[in-house]
């Protein structure tokens, strides 16, 4: 019947926005929100960074509202490769004399837009059997695979029991992948553990995936903002990019037997504070024997099929800013400034809690990023909420941006009266 489109059922409400919502309408005077993915200050505000603000001046003196091509800004997708290639990017450009085609750039819709455009590329033209999620991992690498058509597997990524990477159960299950399978990654600051892998890790992941001709998807939300180190941050997808590029000849190249290209999505709405502006950029790398040319029109194909056009304010911005060298200082002194309080409320909390509950709670010092895996269940989040207006994840997962000098000793606490019953 033509009728039928509106007997849907309805879709659940999403699970972090519903308890947002729920917050705002709260009218507690002691009310907390550790939900939201967004930095805010030691007031509980949001924070403009310097760097942000100075652009913004700059770009108010010459106003550009027309709309930029499918494939958005060239210099801000130039100075966005560069940032997360960093020397693998100009070195591979000195050998190839900048007639190279193995780096595709194209703006997205922020790094959501990203992980969407590079699920239905791939779904399209790589036609992967099976696409390889973290288990946990962000709530929407499943959504956007799924719509995309793609079937979902989860592999372990953390065990509950050392607080830490089960490496030995990820390994195991990568080895149960085929040919043209697909592998989402966070490059850093893991959504929503905190616990990041180490460059021995990485190092193991890698001999699987090119030994096994996978392909890889870098989720790449926290350049910067992760640990307040612009390089280190990305070491893997770079290791990665480096091993890509190094295959000329995928058939001979030492310890690989097949051709493996990869995706980095890159936001840019944590570590610019650029929120509402969604900017962001997907980068496809292949091997420098293949072209990206038709890939890359193809991209392009589908982003004029969404959206026809990126936003350019936000890429303005970027592009400003780390195009102009004191700027880009500045913007490196604003990541510290927001990483070094993560660090900070981290370490407030730790010593609050192990004083509240006499256990060890060093891991909470150990993640990284904005993110702490609690270990709370879901209804001793709820009791947090109900009892103590204390706003988190039934996952456990708390943000850190949520935490100021003015709650993190009523917070400790009401977690404290939680897990004595």
């Amino acid at each position: 019947m033509a009728s039928e489109y509106l007997n849907i059922p309805r879709t659940p409400p999403d699970t972090a926005f519903s308890l947002m919502a729920s917050f705002d309408a709260d009218p507690h005077p002691n009310k907390v929100s550790l939900i939201a993915g967004a930095y805010r200050d030691e007031n509980g505000k949001p924070w403009i960074l310097p760097s942000v603000q100075k652009a913004k001046n700059i770009l108010s003196k010459s106003p550009n509202h027309e709309y930029l091509g499918i494939a958005g800004s060239q210099p801000f997708l130039d100075l966005a490769a560069e940032l997360i290639f960093g020397q693998t990017l100009r070195t591979h450009r000195k050998e190839e004399n900048n007639n190279n085609e193995s780096i595709a750039s194209i703006q997205t819709v922020s790094g959501t837009g990203a992980n969407h455009l590079a699920a239905v590329f791939l779904s399209r033209h790589l036609h992967p059997a099976r696409v390889f999620i973290p288990d946990p991992t962000w709530i929407n690498h499943r959504s956007i695979w799924e719509d995309a058509g793609v079937a979902v597997v989860e592999y372990p990524y953390y065990s509950s029991e050392t607080r830490d990477i089960d490496m030995e159960r990820l390994l195991a299950a990568l080895e149960t992948t085929e040919e043209n399978d697909v592998i989402v990654l966070q490059a850093c600051a893991h959504n929503p553990t905190g616990v990041d892998l180490s460059r021995d890790q990485w190092r193991d992941i890698g001999e699987v995936v090119f030994r096994k001709g996978l392909f890889v998807v870098f989720d790449s939300a926290y350049q910067g903002f992760a640990t307040g180190d612009v390089e280190g941050d990305v070491w893997g997808v770079r290791y990665f990019a480096e091993r890509v590029l190094a295959q000329h000849n995928p058939d001979t190249t030492a310890g690989s037997r097949k051709t493996t290209g990869l995706i980095v999505a890159q936001s840019f709405s944590k570590n610019f504070g650029l929120y509402g502006e969604r900017v962001g950029a997907l980068h496809l790398v292949v091997p420098p024997s293949f072209s990206t040319g038709g890939a890359k029109s193809a991209l392009a194909a589908i982003a004029r099929a969404e959206y026809s056009n990126p936003p350019r304010f936000g890429a303005s911005i970027v592009e400003t800013v780390l195009g102009d060298s004191e700027l880009r200082v500045q913007w490196e002194k604003d990541l510290e400034t927001m990483s070094s309080r993560f660090r900070k409320m981290r370490g407030e909390l730790r010593g609050r809690l192990e004083g509240e509950t006499g256990m060890d709670w060093g891991f909470v010092e150990r993640q990284i990023g904005m993110f702490s895996y609690t270990g709370l269940s879901g209804e001793q989040a709820k009791r947090l909420r109900e009892e103590f207006h204390v706003y988190l994840l039934p996952s456990g997962r708390m943000s850190v941006c949520g935490l100021n000098e003015g709650n993190v000793e009523y917070v400790a606490n009401a977690v404290g009266m939680v897990l004595r019953g």
